[in-house]
C-alpha cells in the first residue's frame, strides 16, 4: 500500500527483532492519528461489499507529524489542544494536510495508500482514476508500470523533471515554463485541500500551519499559498517569513484572520512518547 516505505520499514522491523531479543518492540502506525475521522470522511463510495472485503477506505499518513505538530501549535498559541481547530500542510517530499477540530482528525488528504492529495514530489496526488484505464488501453501499459509512475516519476518530478525544490527555483529563474506551471500546480492543489477543510471545519480555523522539509523552509512557497487567501482576512508577515528558525513560530500579521505558524515536526520524539506510552500500559 506505501510502496516507498514499507518494505524498508518491514525490514527494520526484521532486523531489530533479529538483534534486540530481550527489549520490547513497538509499532506506530502512521495512520492511527486519523482513526478518529468520521465514516463520512474515510468512506470511498464503493459497493460497500467489495469495500468491507478488503478494507478499502482512507486511512491517511503522516499521522506522527499531523499529531505532533497540532500539539505544538496548541502550545504556542497558549489554548488547550481540544479547544483549537486547525489546518496542518505536511509539505515535503511527501505532502499531506490535515483538518483538526478540538484536537481530533476530521480529515486528511492521503487515502487508501500515500498517493492521493497533494502534488508530492513524485507521486500525482488526485488523479482521475479512469487515467489509469486509458493508460492501459491506449499506451498498453501495465498496472505494474502505471504504479510505478504515479509513485515515482510523477508530481513535481514528472511535471518538471526535478523534484527537489531548489532545483525547481533554479529552473524557474532560468525561464522554464514547465517548472513554473509545476509550482502553480503544486501551490493551487494546497491552496484547494485549505478551502475545502475550512468548510469541514465550519470556518476559519486558529491556525493554518506549515511543516516539514518545503513548509519548514521555503519562505516562498509560504507566501504563494497565504496570498491566494488574501480574501479571507489572512495575512502573512513578510519579515517574519523570511526568519529561519528551528523554534516554532507565529508568522501571520497581528490582523490576520488566522494564525500562520511554521512548526518543526519531529516524529522521531511523537513516535518515542507514543512508544514510552505503550510500555506503560
Amino acid at each position: 500500500m506505501a510502496p516507498l516505505h514499507n518494505p524498508g520499514h518491514v525490514r527494520g522491523i526484521e532486523v531489530a527483532r533479529e538483534l534486540f531479543t530481550d527489549v520490547p518492540h513497538v509499532v506506530i502506525f502512521d495512520t492511527s492519528f486519523f482513526q478518529t475521522m468520521p465514516a463520512e470522511s474515510y468512506t470511498y463510495a464503493l459497493p460497500k461489499a467489495i469495500a468491507q472485503k478488503h478494507a478499502i477506505r482512507r486511512y491517511g499518513f503522516h499521522g506522527t507529524s499531523h499529531q505532533y505538530v497540532s500539539r505544538e501549535v496548541s502550545q504556542v498559541l497558549g489554548k488547550p489542544n481540544d479547544e483549537v481547530n486547525q489546518i496542518v500542510l505536511h509539505i515535503g517530499s511527501g505532502a499531506s494536510v490535515s483538518a483538526i477540530k478540538n484536537g481530533k482528525a476530521v480529515e486528511t488528504s492521503m487515502g487508501l495508500t500515500p498517493l492521493e492529495g497533494l502534488v508530492m514530489g513524485t507521486r500525482t496526488g488526485d488523479i482521475d482514476p479512469a487515467v489509469i484505464f486509458h493508460l492501459y488501453r491506449a499506451e498498453g501499459m501495465s498496472i505494474d508500470e502505471i504504479d510505478t509512475m504515479f509513485n515515482k516519476q510523477s508530481g513535481l518530478k514528472g511535471m518538471a523533471g526535478e523534484n527537489d525544490f531548489r532545483q525547481i527555483l533554479r529552473l524557474i529563474e532560468e525561464g522554464s515554463e514547465d517548472a513554473q506551471l509545476a509550482l502553480d500546480v503544486f501551490v493551487h492543489r494546497i491552496v484547494k485541500y485549505i478551502g475545502s477543510y475550512m468548510g469541514v471545519l465550519g470556518g476559519l480555523p486558529d491556525a493554518i500551519t506549515f511543516t516539514a522539509g518545503v513548509g519548514e523552509n521555503n519562505a516562498m512557497v509560504r507566501d504563494l499559498v497565504v496570498g491566494r487567501l488574501a480574501g479571507f482576512g489572512i495575512k502573512l508577515d513578510a519579515a517574519k517569513n523570511d526568519v529561519r528558525s528551528d523554534e516554532p513560530r507565529i508568522i501571520s500579521t497581528e490582523d490576520s484572520t488566522v494564525n500562520i505558524l511554521v512548526v518543526p515536526t519531529n516524529e522521531e520524539v511523537e513516535i518515542a512518547r507514543q512508544t514510552v506510552a505503550k510500555i506503560a500500559e
